[in-house]
């Protein structure tokens, strides 16, 4: 006699394996391979364009430095009459100043007062720094031993060379960038045009922020998270507020969002529910693929077209939508943003607690990253529930588990993704 009471009719997001599933690493390659043309060029002045991918390449129009100039503020001289093994005389025969060179030329014997950033006068090649030499006299310097021929000399173009490639396209400029550029003289540069991203939840038992809360209501988190993700990716952003479950209403706002965006995101209404029925209309407006991810939080996502938009449909469970949009969403944006360095940064650190997980998805658990003496750890932040956003909030990392990790022990290597990188 069967004495088995227990009931499957499908495959669920508690199971640990779905052979239905896509792998994390499947899907996201879909997802890129799927991407359109990236987002045109247009032309922003120097200070707007902190933050925007660089569209074309700079080539330096000249040498940076432009001349040969001093490193230290002291004494220019040849390198080759720097004393060997007993303190040397040197005769001063003038100063040279930043941005006012020392009009004659250094002979044997001689030496230049040198102020920092000052070109290197002619018959000099060498810099002794002015607490290493001594004034003898009115026009005397005296210096010692222990110096080699060409220090403290900064040449030109030995930070930038004439027709070399100083920033590349796909790079998102940042304030180092800045400043290389106006070493150049450059006062705009051709940027990406910033993605327009639209996004909403989905769901009746949600609320915005300033709304009384009656029994079975929350506050809609996702879209505060959504909306701090996407600006760190410098995108334009059009928050569309919480839309109920009704056909109506989600017809009309997936129309307007797509209408006004490069890409719409929701969360929520991609899962099994009976009222999810973005489904049915996601199926009228565009082209849209529903998948089942080998991922844990995470695993209902959709993903496709609506008229000239991308889609991403993410899980309504606050930690799942992050944790989704980091590994799906997130380097798509990136890639269609034109930016090269798409992919998620990933350190390998040694693990300080005991993770437990089941064979047959990816799982990423969150982490605190720190230093312990001279090696880094990681650590996890305690309960891992898809619904328990303090885990986040507290997490500076996602600990990843692959598919056919077990159990992780205390002391064990393991990939960590950065967040906010």
């Amino acid at each position: 006699m069967d004495t088995n009471t227990t009931l499957r009719t499908s495959a669920s997001c508690a199971d640990s394996q779905d052979p239905t599933s896509l792998s994390v690493a499947a899907a996201r390659s879909r997802i890129l391979a799927a991407l359109p043309d990236i987002t045109p060029a247009i032309k922003r002045p120097l200070r707007d364009a902190l933050g925007q991918v660089l569209a074309v390449e700079v080539i330096s129009p000249f040498n940076v430095p432009n001349h040969t100039n001093s490193a230290m503020d002291g004494y220019a001289l040849r390198g080759a009459d720097l004393p060997q093994d007993a303190i040397g005389e040197f005769r001063l025969i003038g100063t040279a100043y930043a941005g006012q060179a020392f009009a004659g030329a250094c002979a044997e014997g001689e030496c230049v007062r040198i102020m920092t950033g000052a070109a290197i006068p002619d018959g000099t090649d060498t810099v002794v720094m002015q607490e290493q030499a001594e004034v003898a006299g009115e026009n005397l310097i005296r210096i010692g031993t222990g110096h080699r021929s060409g220090q403290n000399v900064r040449h030109a173009g030995e930070d930038i060379a004439l027709g070399s490639a100083v920033l590349k396209a796909g790079q998102r400029i940042n304030p180092a960038d800045l400043g290389v550029l106006a070493s150049l003289g450059i006062g705009e540069v051709a940027v990406y045009r910033p993605l327009r991203v639209a996004f909403f939840s989905t769901g009746d038992e949600l609320r915005s922020i300033g709304e009384p809360l009656a029994h079975g209501q929350v506050y809609d988190s996702n879209r505060y998270t959504l909306y701090g993700m996407l600006q760190q990716l410098g995108a334009d952003i059009l928050d569309m507020g919480v839309v109920r479950d009704d056909p109506a209403s989600l017809e009309a706002a997936l129309q307007q969002a797509s209408a006004a965006a490069d890409v719409v995101i929701t969360s929520g209404g991609v899962s099994v529910g009976e009222a999810d029925y973005i489904k049915g209309i996601l199926a009228r407006l565009g082209q849209i693929s529903f998948w089942k991810i080998a991922i844990k939080p995470g695993r209902p996502l959709a993903f496709g077209t609506l008229g000239k938009a991308l889609f991403f449909g993410l899980p309504g469970n606050p930690v799942a939508v992050m944790v989704t949009f980091l590994q799906f969403v997130q380097p798509a944006l990136l890639k269609l943003a034109g930016q090269h360095d798409y992919e998620p940064l990933l350190l390998d650190v040694v693990c300080n607690s005991r993770l437990k997980k089941q064979p047959g998805r990816t799982e990423y658990q969150r982490g605190i990253l720190r230093r312990d003496g001279g090696r880094l750890v990681v650590e996890k932040t305690g309960y891992q529930g898809s619904g328990m956003l303090t885990s986040m909030s507290q997490a500076n990392c996602l600990i990843i588990l692959p598919e056919a990790c077990a159990t992780v022990e205390v002391g064990d290597v393991v990939q960590v993704q950065m967040l906010g990188w």
